[in-house]
């Protein structure tokens, strides 16, 4: 259900049951987090150097697998505490570059393995809200932070109290995601973007996806995120990549980066 590849400096998850859209159990949260953990120690030996989440079939991910979940006895707390969220941060702390390529329904905790995601590119058909009014249950995995940070109060509230869906195009426009592009080259397209990343300087990327992340959670201002910004240029002029850069600009040539 869940499958990593690993080749060419670039980790692919693929979440692999499309019978399903994608939906994910308590099993497959394990098996994800342990594709997270083998993706991230190939990193620390420089075997990954950016990486790619995808769904297999016409969705990403419609959310929780709730097929044989009983109210009565469903372990909501540990599912989403226990198991889910420790997912999200650990997906988010990924040591370099991560991307997404979202197609069809991206629901639930597909929408939280999305806001995990640095780059997420979209299918322009793809479907994002909150479907939760239908079952008494509400938005979870983040959804009502990054709604509300996106789109407002008034309109996260509409997309939970009638849950209507915003195609991928709408997303995109409204700020939510990275790019919205046909279905049918959404894969093709995202992965020539992460081999162009996966060749980069990856330890300057990942000092930017660790500034931006303390401006969204800290809330940084101008000039505490100037601060920051210094001292990550002043450790970055101390490595090989920072010494390639400035050599092949004066000689004219492209860098070789080694991450």
């Amino acid at each position: 259900m869940i499958s990593l590849s690993i080749a060419d400096g670039i980790a692919e998850i693929v979440l692999d049951a499309p019978h399903k859209l994608n939906s994910l159990d308590e099993q497959a949260l394990r098996d994800l987090a342990r594709a997270y953990d083998d993706a991230a120690a190939a990193a620390a030996r420089g075997e990954v150097r950016a990486l790619l989440l995808r769904g297999e079939g016409r969705a990403f991910c419609a959310g929780r697998d709730i097929a044989g979940v009983t109210p009565e006895t469903d372990d909501v707390q540990g599912y989403l505490g226990g198991l889910l969220q420790p997912l999200l941060k650990k997906m988010a702390a990924f040591p370099a570059p991560t991307f997404a390529a979202a197609q069809g329904a991206c629901l639930g905790v597909g929408l939280g393995l999305l806001l995990a995601t640095d780059v997420v590119y979209v299918a322009e058909n793809a479907k994002f809200g909150s479907p939760f009014a239908n079952l008494g249950a509400t938005l979870d995995s983040g959804g009502h932070w990054y709604f509300t940070e996106r789109l407002g109060m008034h309109r996260t509230l509409d997309l939970i109290y009638t849950a209507e869906l915003m195609s991928g195009a709408e997303a995109v426009a409204q700020g939510m995601f990275s790019r919205a592009m046909p279905a049918a080259d959404l894969l093709e397209n995202t992965r020539a973007i992460v081999v162009k990343a996966a060749t980069g300087a990856t330890s300057a990327f990942h000092a930017s996806k660790e500034l931006v992340a303390h401006i969204r959670d800290r809330r940084l201002g101008l000039w505490e995120s100037m601060e920051e910004e210094n001292a990550e240029q002043a450790r970055l002029c101390k490595t090989e990549d920072y010494s390639e850069g400035f050599l092949a600009f004066q000689e004219k040539r492209k860098p070789v980066f080694k991450g």
